[in-house]
C-alpha cells in the first residue's frame, strides 16, 4: 500500500508543480487520482509544493459535493504607499491635480476604481426572459412526470441544440422565453405525461474592447449579459482625464450608443446602460469642460459640463445648498479674455443669478451664513450647558440658571458671577457683579439682574470645592477668574481712549484671588472684593490702601494714596468710588496665625511643645515647664536651632565639594614611591564618606545651669523651631578617633586626658598626638595643648566629655582644611549622638 502511495505521489508531481506558478486546468482523471490519496498525504504534498488544497479541489460542502467559489474579478485599486487594511491613498498625479484645484476632486470616478484580477466572465447575474441565445449557451431541461430525466444542451456553432430522440433544433436568435416555450411544446408532443422545466446553465462569453481614457485598456472576456458599466468595472474604471458624460459604444466601427454616467450616479437611471455584443468597443474620450464648486453645497467637487449649464444646474449637480448656505453671495472665479482670473458674484435667490451661465474653468464658491449675531445671551465657565441661548426682553439670570445643582458644575462658585455687557451703540463692554446664589434663591428680586441682548454670563470655579471633586483641579484652572477674565481685561485695555479711560483695577493682599480685574460697573469697593473671591480671615478691616494715578496741573501723572475704611465699604456704607487703574491693597493683620514653638525633651518636668510669645526667653519657658528633674544633666544639654542647622548643612556641602576636588587632584598625581599617595587617597575617601553621612544638627553651645541660676548670664531669646534636649546624668568619658580601641570609659575622678587615651590602647600610626582635643558635654571644644586654662593634657575630665584623637594630616595637602573638617564631623556626630541617646 505504501508503494502505491509513493507511485501516486511521484505521478502527481506533474499535477501540483505547475500550480506553484499559475492556476492551470486539471483533468478529471488527475483530480480523481489526487483525491484517492489519504487526507494527510494530500496535505503533505500541498505543503511541499506550496499549493492551496482549496485551489486544487475547491472547498467541499457538507454533502461532499464540490462548491463553486466566487471569482473576484476586480480588486480595489491600491498605490505603493497604501498600508494593509487602510484606505487607498491618492497617487502623486491625483495629489498634484487636487492641489491645482484647491483640494477639489473630480466627481464620480471612484465608482469604478479597481484593477482586473482575472479575465473570467461575470456570470452571477440573473438571465432576463428576452435574452437572445447564441453559440456557447447551455440550456438545461428537467423532465418530470412519467419520465424523469435531465438534459444539458449546448448551442452549437450553427445555432442548434441536439435534443435527444428528436434531433437538432435551431434556437440561435431566439429569446430565452421563446426557446423555453418551443422546448416545452416539443417535449409535451413527444412524451406523453411528461412536462419540462427549462433553464439556462453556463452562458457564453463575449470579448469586448475597452479603449481610451481607461485605467486598463485592452480586450476583456465578459458575460454575454454584460453591459457598458460591467466592462468599465472589469477594466478598472476611468482615469481622471476621461469623460463620464460621453462614453461611446462602437459596433462595426460606428457609434451605436452613448452613455452619460451622471444619469446613473445622480439619478440611479440605468436605462442608458446598453447590452454588449461580441466584438463591441467601448471608447472613453477625453474629459469635457469642467467647473468646480465648493462651499455650502452637499457634494463639493469638479463637475463635467454637458452643453450649456446654468449656475442653478451646477448647484443641483452638487446636491443642492446646505442649510448653512448664504445664496445671496455666490462667488465665481473665472478666466477672462486676457487670461486673468477675475471674481464675479451672483445672487441665487433671484432668477438672473440662477440662470447665469458657467464656463469651463470656473470656480464657484457658495458662502456660509454668519454666526448668530443677535437675540442671544452666552454662558461660559463652570456650567453644565455652555454656549449661546435665546434671549427675550425682560429675562433674568434665574431664567437660564434655575437650579444650582442641575445647571452648575459641582466646582462652581455660587457666591459670585460676572455679566459682560456690550453697549449696542459704542460696542464697548462693561462688567457687572452678580450674587449668583441670591439670584437663584430669590427670582425676580434685585439680585436677579435683568439680562440684555448679547450679555455674556461668566461662571467661575471655586478652588475650595475643586479639592473635593473629581477633575476639580483641571476645572479650577480652566474656569478660574484669571482664565475667564483674561480676554475681558484685554478688551477693556484695547478699547480705552483719553475720553474713556481703561476700566481695569488691581487687588492685592489677603483676598482669595488677587490679581487684575475689570472695574466693576458700580465702582464699589465691595463689588471689587467680591469679584476677587472675598476677604480672607487675615484681612485687616481697619483700613485698606488705595493707590490712584492722577494728573497734576502740568499734565504729569502722579500717585495719590488714600485710606479706605474696609469695614464700612463691605457694609455698603463707603463713599469711595473706584476709578481707572486703581490699585487696592488690603492689609493683613500683623503676625496673623503666626505661632512660635519650642520643643522641650528629656529630663524636663513637663516636656512637650510650648508656644511662646515674641521676645520670650528660654529660662521663662523652662519655668513654665516646671524646671528640670533630679536626674537632669544641664551641662550636657543640647540646644538646637533651625537657622544654625541650615548653616551647618551649607558648611557640609562646601566641605564635600572641596574634598571631592582634593580627591580628584590626588588621583591625577598618580601613585608615589612606596604607595603613600594611594594611602592618602584612601584616607581622603574615608573622610569624604564621613562628611556625606553626617547629619547637620544646628547645635548652639549654652550653659543651661547658668541660664537657670545666674541672672547675669546672657538671656537666650527663643526662635521658632528651637529644641532643647536635657540628658540624664552620664557616667562615661568617650574616646574616639585614631586610637587602637575607640570606646567609652566609666568616669573616675582624677583621670586625665592621657589616662583615657592609654585606656583606649593609645594612638594609631595615623594619629596626630599634638592636636588632641576634647569636646565638652555642653558642646564646646578645648585643645589641651594650647589652653592655659585647661592646664594641659594632665587636666582631669568630667562625665560626658569626649576625647578626640584626630588623624595626622601633615602628609596631606591643606592641613587646616582637614583639621576643620574633622572637627566639624566629630562635633556633629557627638551632637546627634547626644540627641539620639535620650
Amino acid at each position: 500500500m505504501n508503494l502505491k502511495y509513493l507511485l501516486l505521489s511521484l505521478s502527481l508531481v506533474s499535477l501540483l508543480a505547475p500550480l506553484c506558478v499559475s492556476a492551470q486546468s486539471i483533468s478529471a482523471a488527475q483530480m480523481q487520482q489526487f483525491k484517492s490519496l489519504p487526507k494527510a498525504q494530500q496535505e503533505a504534498l500541498a505543503r511541499q509544493y506550496g499549493v492551496d488544497l482549496d485551489q486544487v479541489q475547491g472547498p467541499s460542502g457538507s454533502n461532499g459535493s464540490t462548491v463553486r467559489q466566487a471569482i473576484s474579478v476586480v480588486e480595489p485599486l491600491q498605490s505603493d504607499n497604501t498600508e494593509n487594511g487602510g484606505d487607498r491613498k491618492p497617487t502623486k498625479e491625483e495629489q498634484a491635480f487636487a492641489e491645482k484645484n484647491n483640494g477639489l476632486q473630480p466627481f464620480g470616478y471612484e465608482l469604478f476604481e479597481g484593477k482586473p484580477s482575472t479575465f473570467a466572465p461575470v456570470t452571477e447575474v440573473p438571465v432576463p426572459a428576452n435574452y437572445t441565445l447564441g453559440p456557447g449557451d447551455e440550456i438545461k431541461v428537467q423532465l418530470w412526470g412519467n419520465e424523469n430525466r435531465q438534459w444539458s444542451l449546448t448551442v452549437s456553432r450553427d445555432g442548434t441544440i441536439d435534443m435527444p430522440e428528436r434531433g437538432p433544433i435551431n434556437v440561435a436568435g431566439l429569446s430565452f422565453q421563446q426557446a423555453r416555450d418551443e422546448i416545452s411544446r416539443l417535449v409535451s408532443e413527444q412524451y406523453i405525461g411528461v412536462k419540462a422545466a427549462v433553464s439556462l446553465g453556463e452562458l457564453r462569453s463575449v470579448r469586448v474592447f475597452v479603449l481610451g481614457e481607461t485605467r486598463t485598456p485592452g480586450s476583456f472576456s465578459v458575460s454575454s449579459l454584460s453591459t457598458i458599466t460591467t466592462a468599465l468595472y472589469v477594466s478598472g474604471g476611468i482615469r481622471h482625464t476621461g469623460s463620464l458624460r460621453n462614453i461611446q459604444l462602437k459596433r462595426n466601427g460606428k457609434v451605436v450608443h452613448t452613455l452619460d454616467l451622471y444619469e446613473l450616479l445622480l439619478k440611479g437611471d440605468t436605462s442608458g446602460d446598453a447590452r454588449l455584443q461580441a466584438g463591441d468597443a467601448i471608447f472613453i474620450p477625453a474629459v469635457g469642460p469642467r467647473v468646480g464648486i465648493d462651499g455650502e453645497v452637499y457634494r463639493p467637487a469638479l463637475y463635467e459640463l454637458d452643453g450649456a449649464t446654468s449656475l442653478q444646474d451646477l448647484v443641483n449637480l452638487a446636491g443642492g445648498l446646505t442649510a448653512q448656505a448664504y445664496p445671496q453671495i455666490t462667488r465665481i472665479e473665472r478666466t477672462n479674455l486676457e487670461f486673468l482670473r477675475i471674481i464675479a458674484e451672483a445672487d441665487l435667490t433671484k432668477a438672473a443669478g440662477k440662470q447665469a451661465r458657467v464656463k469651463a474653468g470656473d470656480r464657484v464658491s457658495v458662502a456660509s451664513i454668519a454666526n448668530v449675531t443677535g437675540q442671544y445671551i452666552e454662558i461660559s465657565g463652570a456650567a453644565t450647558r455652555t454656549g449661546k441661548f435665546a434671549w427675550v426682553p425682560g429675562m433674568r439670570v434665574s431664567s437660564i440658571i434655575r437650579n444650582s445643582d442641575a445647571d452648575l458644575l459641582p466646582i462652581a462658585d455660587t457666591n459670585f458671577a460676572a455679566i459682560v455687557r456690550t453697549n449696542p451703540e459704542t460696542q464697548q463692554i462693561s462688567v457687572l457683579s452678580l450674587e449668583l446664589k441670591n439670584a437663584i434663591a430669590h427670582p425676580g428680586r434685585a439680585a436677579d439682574l435683568i439680562l440684555q441682548e448679547k450679555d455674556q454670563l461668566l461662571l467661575f470655579a471655586d478652588n475650595g470645592k475643586s479639592n473635593f471633586e473629581q477633575g476639580g483641579e483641571e476645572g479650577a484652572q480652566r474656569f478660574s477668574r484669571e482664565a475667564l477674565f483674561n480676554k475681558v481685561v484685554k478688551r477693556l485695555k484695547t478699547q480705552a481712549t483719553p475720553q474713556a479711560p481703561q476700566q481695569t483695577m488691581t487687588i492685592s493682599g489677603p483676598v482669595r484671588y488677587p490679581g487684575e480685574y475689570p472695574l466693576p460697573a458700580s465702582g464699589k469697593v465691595k463689588d471689587a472684593i467680591v469679584m476677587a473671591g472675598g476677604l480672607k480671615d487675615s484681612a485687616l478691616m481697619l483700613g485698606a490702601e488705595l493707590a490712584r494715578r492722577t494728573l497734576n496741573a502740568n499734565g504729569v501723572e502722579q500717585t495719590r494714596l488714600q485710606t479706605v475704611d474696609l469695614a464700612s465699604a463691605m457694609n455698603g456704607q463707603g463713599n469711595v468710588a473706584l476709578q481707572s487703574r486703581d490699585r487696592l491693597m488690603v492689609k493683613s493683620i500683623p503676625l496673623f496665625g503666626a505661632t512660635h514653638t519650642i520643643s522641650l525633651e528629656g529630663e524636663v518636668v513637663y516636656p512637650g511643645e510650648y508656644t511662646f510669645s515674641d521676645g520670650e526667653t528660654l529660662s521663662a519657658v523652662l519655668q513654665r515647664a516646671g524646671g528640670l528633674t533630679n536626674n537632669a544633666f544641664p551641662r550636657g544639654s543640647v540646644f538646637t536651632r533651625e537657622k544654625l542647622r541650615q548653616l551647618e548643612a551649607q558648611r557640609l556641602r562646601e566641605a564635600e565639594q572641596r574634598l571631592q576636588g582634593d580627591l580628584l587632584g590626588g588621583k591625577l598625581e598618580g601613585d608615589s614611591f612606596g604607595g603613600q599617595n594611594a594611602q592618602r587617597v584612601d584616607e581622603v575617601k574615608g573622610l569624604l564618606d564621613d562628611v556625606q553621612s553626617s547629619r547637620p544638627v544646628g547645635r548652639m553651645v549654652i550653659d543651661l545651669q547658668a541660664v537657670l541660676s545666674n541672672s547675669d548670664y546672657q538671656s537666650i531669646r527663643l526662635q521658632d523651631g528651637d529644641t532643647l534636649t536635657v540628658p540624664t546624668i552620664p557616667q562615661a568619658v568617650s574616646v574616639f578617633g585614631e586610637v587602637q580601641f575607640p570606646t567609652s570609659h566609666l568616669h573616675l575622678a582624677g583621670l586625665t586626658v592621657d589616662d583615657y587615651l592609654e585606656r583606649s590602647g593609645g594612638p594609631t600610626r595615623q594619629a596626630d598626638e599634638n592636636r588632641v582635643y576634647v569636646v565638652k558635654a555642653d558642646g564646646s571644644v578645648m585643645l589641651p595643648e594650647k589652653s592655659a586654662w585647661f592646664g594641659g593634657r594632665s587636666q582631669q575630665l568630667h562625665p560626658g566629655d569626649t576625647v578626640i584623637m584626630p588623624i595626622d594630616v601633615d602628609r596631606l595637602n591643606q592641613l587646616e582644611l582637614w583639621t576643620n573638617v574633622s572637627q566639624i564631623v566629630y562635633q556633629m556626630a557627638l551632637g546627634a549622638a547626644a540627641v539620639g541617646n535620650l
